[in-house]
């Protein structure tokens, strides 16, 4: 069972879409809640059999041949990175389903059935341990999303779903070019000759090659990656797909799509070529910062709450990429942290404005204020998630934005000196951890972002929560009509099309069926749709070591790679000579453990009197 699990946690929803789409339509939504909420008791199930304390090593790994001659199989298997994104996906499956229980009510089948689909290609993201099933899912979730945006998205869907598809889609295939590459290399220099698509072996493999490959291999990757993160200045496709999604597309754009980026310059770019990333670090740090910057003041101006929240991701994803760029333990946990906690405080934004959209059929916060009078529920959720984001301490947005930034303020440049000529702050010592790429002024310039993120977010809280209550024309006290636009099985735009920043129209007659009745402030379904995000929200900012124990393993090998790769050869040692660690000679079955374990057992050089020193995962003592 243990070794089946993941490969199950694939299988189940694809079984289950074919279910919905052919059951009755008014079952469709039952069979995609059962199917989502079996398949998260399985992670939940397997979180609780997963050995935290062992790090750095892939567990529930299994292997099933499908094309031996040509060194094709399908292996699966997670580590602590893996697994923690692996349940902020299940998590988010029963969400969506929920959330769309009165929004969606046509083409029932056809949209809960693509909504599994997509659930089960981003679990194989995840747990692929092979090039062949990690690139076919990784590819596949923009088949899904596509037709979730196009045929259940707003006025502008088919032109948000059609930029969508071609910018991801375009990212993807020059990825595949470098991957291609990579395992060309690998079966060239193999002792038997032939294909291998592990991912183990393809990093052993990547290691040898040459210096002009690993740049082109490390752009190709880039940009496909990139493109799903969305890095400036690569995000334009971005804020258009969440405006026109429907609010579970937007979920889960934000809470785990975008993600998919992030995760692969982690888990493939960083360690196939290593020393060009090293070499290219703090120009990527560079255009992190700008989308930080840039974001926010878009951010700043916005009157589409949707919007406004789309773009912010941009901002906030800068932050996830500074951290891994910083090159040192601290950015990096602090980069992958980010992924999961942007997932849970910006998923719970999009499914708050899909409540409030559904009950006033408007997004501009020219016509919605002071709801707190109204909706005091919907209130007290806003203002806790928008403290998340912006990062109030306590909350789990701190602890990872705070470590990206301390990563690359206790990350001095590679090279000497900062892209702005700033050297590494004197009396700072980082014991067992990498010197790292970047300086001061990165983090001094990332902070302005977290400035312009509280100005921004707060004046959307004191806009739309506080001040006098304002709504669209026609809405009094009593129950509001929920409508989401969605297309008519013809094809064409659906009666009652509207522009997503003003109200609604009143529908036809005929399509009155189509409204549900909902009371003004959040019933028992939606409150308890958000009760689990803010719970686990104030769980990991409170108490955030089991994430950070979790994670450590996988994080400490990550940096390994990059100091194995010598790409700190121009700045003196951590360790003094006489200390250095014997190398140890990788072998197949663990490339990357072997010498790191080398490296840890080198016993560190004494930090000076009065350094502050950072032990793991941040710890300060002095």
């Amino acid at each position: 069972m243990a070794e089946s699990i993941l490969i199950l946690l694939i299988l189940l929803p694809l079984a289950f879409a074919a279910f919905t789409s052919w059951m009755p339509r008014r079952h469709a939504p039952t069979v995609a809640l059962l199917g989502t909420s079996i398949a998260l008791v399985l992670g939940v199930y397997a979180a609780f059999i997963f050995d935290w304390n062992i790090t750095g090593r892939y567990q529930f790994e299994n292997t099933v041949e499908w094309l031996p001659a040509l060194g094709i199989s399908l292996k699966v298997g997670v580590d602590g990175v893996s697994m923690l994104l692996l349940l902020l996906t299940l998590l988010l499956g029963p969400v969506c389903v929920l959330a769309s229980l009165t929004a969606i009510t046509d083409r029932v089948r056809t949209y809960y059935a693509w909504l599994l689909v997509l659930q089960a290609a981003m679990t194989g993201v995840f747990v692929a341990r092979d090039l062949i099933l990690f690139y076919t899912c990784f590819e596949f979730t923009l088949i899904p999303m596509y037709i979730l945006i196009s045929l259940f998205g707003s006025t502008n869907r088919r032109k948000a779903a059609i930029k969508f598809f071609l910018y991801t889609f375009t990212g993807s295939i020059i990825a595949l070019a470098g991957l291609v590459y990579v395992a060309w290399h690998a079966s060239e220099h193999a002792v038997s000759g032939g294909w291998t698509f592990d991912l183990d072996r393809l990093m052993i493999a990547a290691a040898d090659l040459p210096p002009s490959a690993q740049g082109w291999v490390l752009a190709a990757l880039l940009l496909g990656f990139a493109v799903k993160v969305p890095l400036f200045p690569l995000h334009t496709w971005l804020p258009l797909a969440h405006t026109e999604a429907p609010t579970a597309g937007s979920v889960i754009l934000a809470g785990v799509l975008l993600k998919l980026g992030t995760y692969g310059i982690y888990r493939l770019a960083i360690p196939f070529v290593p020393a060009a990333f090293a070499e290219f670090a703090p120009y990527l740090a560079a255009l992190s910062i700008v989308g930080i910057v840039y974001g926010g003041l878009i951010c700043w101006v916005q009157t589409d709450i949707k919007k406004l929240v789309a773009y912010s991701s941009v901002a906030h994803l800068g932050f996830c990429v500074l951290g891994m760029t910083a090159g040192n333990e601290i950015g990096l946990s602090g980069s992958v942290l980010y992924m999961i906690n942007h997932g849970l405080s910006t998923g719970a934004l999009f499914l708050l404005i899909g409540m409030v959209y559904e009950r006033y059929h408007t997004r501009d916060m020219g016509q919605l204020g002071g709801l707190a009078a109204k909706m005091p529920v919907w209130s007290t959720f806003m203002v806790f998630f928008v403290m998340s984001s912006v990062g109030l301490p306590g909350l789990n947005g701190f602890i990872s934005e705070f470590m990206c930034l301390l990563g690359a303020f206790q990350s001095a440049d590679g090279w000497g000196m900062g892209l702005w000529g700033s050297a590494a702050p004197e009396g700072v010592f980082l014991p067992g951890s990498t010197p790292g790429l970047l300086g001061p002024w990165y983090a001094a310039l990332a902070g302005v972002g977290m400035i312009v993120a509280a100005i921004y977010l707060l004046q959307l809280t004191g806009k739309v929560v506080w001040g006098p209550l304002v709504e669209p024309a026609g809405h009094g006290d009593g129950a509001h009509h929920g409508h989401q636009h969605t297309a008519h099985e013809a094809g064409h735009d659906a009666p009652g099309a509207h522009n997503t920043l003003h109200p609604a129209s009143p529908s036809p007659a005929g399509n009155q069926q189509r409204h549900s009745n909902l009371p003004a402030d959040l019933n028992a379904r939606e409150i308890g749709i958000l009760v689990p995000l803010a719970a686990l929200c104030l769980f990991l900012g409170v108490y955030p070591k089991p994430s950070l124990v979790a994670i450590s393993g996988s994080v400490k090998q990550t940096a390994a790679i990059m100091r194995e790769a010598g790409v700190f050869s121009k700045r003196p040692a951590t360790l003094p000579p006489a200390e250095q660690p014997t190398p140890v000679e990788a072998t197949p079955s663990a490339p990357r453990e072997a010498q790191s374990g080398a490296q840890a057992a080198a016993k560190p050089s004494e930090a000076p009197p009065g350094a502050v020193t950072l032990s793991g995962h941040g710890g300060m003592s002095r």
